[in-house]
């Protein structure tokens, strides 16, 4: 099942499903040194990255942004949504099903430094509480990885985890990572809606 059934419109931006169409676009980002640091990894070669992004799981979970201007939009980056169930003990386990959802984002660095990704991830938070009607999101990053710690400190997630030397980057160095959360009665006390 797809993260999104239907584009999404923010005052500037877009966010609709990727498709393998969008490969190229991604790459040409995802492949820079700069952006590639704090990601899992990305193939090197395109045939190799288009593999890797139209895998049917991953292309699910996966929405371009696209920046709206003239007649035809610019993909600025891409966000991953993944809904998944929340941990619960087994008597009550139906009732976490799908009640929690996963963020990430990457954004083309020739589009930083304009409020694209806090708009877009604003978007998709709003999504998955007032849509998705999920009751908890989550987003996790390098400590060191500053551009995605302050998002998520913008967008009010709280800092849940710190977790010291945990994580083996490509470097050959142990770095601290950091998760955050966000509660949909949170969302929601900070926006004004009642339930």
């Amino acid at each position: 099942m797809p993260a999104l059934d239907r584009p999404l419109a923010t005052d500037r931006l877009t966010l609709r499903p990727a498709n393998a169409d969008d490969a190229a676009a991604t790459w040409a980002y995802r492949r820079l040194d700069s952006v590639n640091e704090w990601l899992t990894g990305t193939p090197s070669e395109p045939a190799a990255f288009r593999a890797y992004f139209t895998d049917p799981a991953r292309l699910a979970r996966t929405l371009v942004v696209e920046l709206r201007h003239g007649s035809q939009p610019t993909i600025v980056g891409d966000l991953m949504l993944r809904r998944e169930d929340a941990w619960a003990q087994r008597e009550v386990a139906d009732e976490a099903r799908g009640a929690q959802a996963e963020l990430g984002w990457v954004l083309d660095p020739a589009h930083c430094g304009h409020g694209y990704a806090t708009e877009a991830v604003r978007e998709l938070v709003r999504h998955a509480f007032e849509d998705l009607a999920v009751r908890r999101v989550v987003a996790n990053a390098f400590l060191d990885n500053d551009a995605s710690v302050r998002l998520m400190e913008r967008l009010g997630m709280r800092r849940e985890v710190h977790a010291v030397s945990e994580s083996l980057h490509r470097s050959g160095r142990w770095l601290d990572s950091v998760g955050y959360a966000l509660l949909a009665d949170e969302w929601r006390a900070r926006h004004g809606i009642c339930r």
